[in-house]
């Protein structure tokens, strides 16, 4: 038989961490000053707010808060067997377009960035360019949900995405 155990027990109901002192609060991290959304963005100054986008070859066409566009061209670096453009590719694609319309649509010195994000492949892209244009479906208060379509040069739907944009603030 063991020795009956000596430690005060919580009263049944009560939380794990009763009986321990209160952890000492982080402080909050210093707010990091964003630009204030434009009506319509430049599409020469987007890599400067996402330079993802430009080292994986997208190229921003226009970008108001209504509708924003890219292309991207096929490229063999970006493909993967077959010389298929990569799901990954077209993934990024519709993800760029969908996050600088929601950075549109933002609140004064709020952020965003992604929650979620589906994208449907349709057709695949062995040559040419991806054409991606992204619209807002929902702008709230906590969350932007978008939807994004990306087009070949025939003018063929190849993806079709939505995405969730969680307001940051």
């Amino acid at each position: 038989m063991s020795a009956p155990d000596a430690r005060p027990r919580a009263a049944a109901g009560a939380s794990p961490d009763a009986g321990r002192a209160p952890a000492e609060p982080r402080p909050a991290p210093a707010p990091r000053p964003s630009p204030p959304p434009a009506a319509r963005l430049d599409p020469d100054a987007i890599p400067a707010l996402t330079p993802f986008a430009g080292t994986v070859g997208i190229r921003f066409l226009s970008a108001d808060p209504a509708e924003v566009t890219a292309r991207m061209p096929w490229a063999p670096e970006r493909c993967t067997v077959d010389g298929v453009l990569h799901g990954g590719a077209l993934s990024t694609l519709c993800d760029a377009v969908a996050g600088v319309c929601a950075y549109l649509n933002l609140p004064p010195g709020a952020r965003t960035a992604t929650a979620e994000l589906k994208v449907h492949f349709l057709r695949p892209v062995l040559a040419g360019a991806v054409t991606a244009a992204a619209r807002p479906l929902h702008v709230g208060p906590t969350v932007i949900v978008l939807q994004a379509e990306a087009l070949d040069d025939a003018g063929h739907r190849v993806a079709f995405a939505t995405q969730t944009q969680v307001v940051l603030r």
